[in-house]
């Protein structure tokens, strides 16, 4: 569908008033909506002066959703934001504001519930199939190591000398 510039800015607005947006994704929106690139940008300027778009509150948000809902690690979210092209600097700002404790809870939960259905011959392979887990969810391995230790009662360190 097309709409002339004073036509989109009421319905972005509303767009953005539903919910946080990246400003990529209000660019993509404004594009599927034949937009050209000034008026695109006037209305994204106008956006941001008027408080409907805020990268950094956007992030904030994007990283406490991820975490509470959907059990990442923060390799994964930082991996999501760049594709949003939130900028460097604000991502680690948010990240600031976030304690390692935040990630090592639900990361604590999603393995060991795991670690229940893991079918594996040996230790070391039911190790490595819970590090993959957890890598995959965006967890780092010294967070995996830390909370695999504790569920499992042991230390690791014998699994662990394959890995880098």
């Amino acid at each position: 569908m097309k709409y002339s510039e004073t036509q989109a800015l009421p319905k972005i607005a509303a767009y953005c008033s539903k919910a946080e947006r990246a400003e990529s994704d209000v660019r993509k929106k404004l594009l599927g909506w034949e937009l050209d690139g000034e008026s695109s940008q006037r209305i994204i300027t106008r956006l941001k002066k008027e408080n409907f778009l805020n990268e950094e509150r956007y992030c904030r948000s994007f990283i406490k959703d991820k975490i509470q809902f959907n059990k990442w690690g923060k390799v994964k979210i930082v991996f999501e934001l760049k594709k949003k092209r939130i900028s460097e600097s604000i991502i680690n700002s948010c990240f600031e504001e976030i304690e390692s404790s935040d990630f090592e809870t639900p990361l604590m939960k999603i393995l060991a519930n795991k670690a229940k259905s893991v079918k594996a011959s040996n230790d070391y392979e039911r190790w490595t199939k819970l590090v993959r887990f957890g890598m995959g969810r965006g967890y780092s391995l010294d967070q995996i190591k830390k909370c695999l230790s504790k569920i499992l009662d042991t230390n690791g360190e014998d699994y662990f000398e394959s890995f880098p």
